[in-house]
């Protein structure tokens, strides 16, 4: 499985809707910055069918880095999520056929 990005989404999106590919992203990137400025402004973003983007605080905390065994302190911040609703995954384990791991 590859990854898809924003060009296939246009590409297949034009096919479906008949827009031209020039206006398809444009609806895309203003989509996606609706998106942005949302969260930008701490709302969550419901899709019914489809899942939830919101805003996560993260606290400060104190990590180490592997390599080195160096502590750092990592400030506060916030972080975008993405929680996909029961439909989507439904139909995503509906559709995806994974080979159960054999126990031992």
């Amino acid at each position: 499985m590859g990854n898809i990005t924003k060009k296939d989404l246009v590409e297949r999106i034009s096919e479906r809707t008949g827009l031209t590919q020039v206006d398809t992203k444009i609806v895309l990137e203003s989509f996606l910055e609706s998106v942005s400025k949302a969260l930008q402004n701490g709302n969550n973003i419901e899709i019914r069918g489809f899942g939830r983007f919101k805003v996560k605080q993260k606290k400060a905390r104190t990590a180490r880095n592997p390599r080195t065994n160096q502590y750092i302190e990592v400030e506060a911040g916030f972080k975008p999520v993405f929680e996909a609703s029961k439909e989507l995954r439904k139909r995503i384990n509906d559709s995806l056929w994974i080979e159960p791991v054999e126990q031992k």
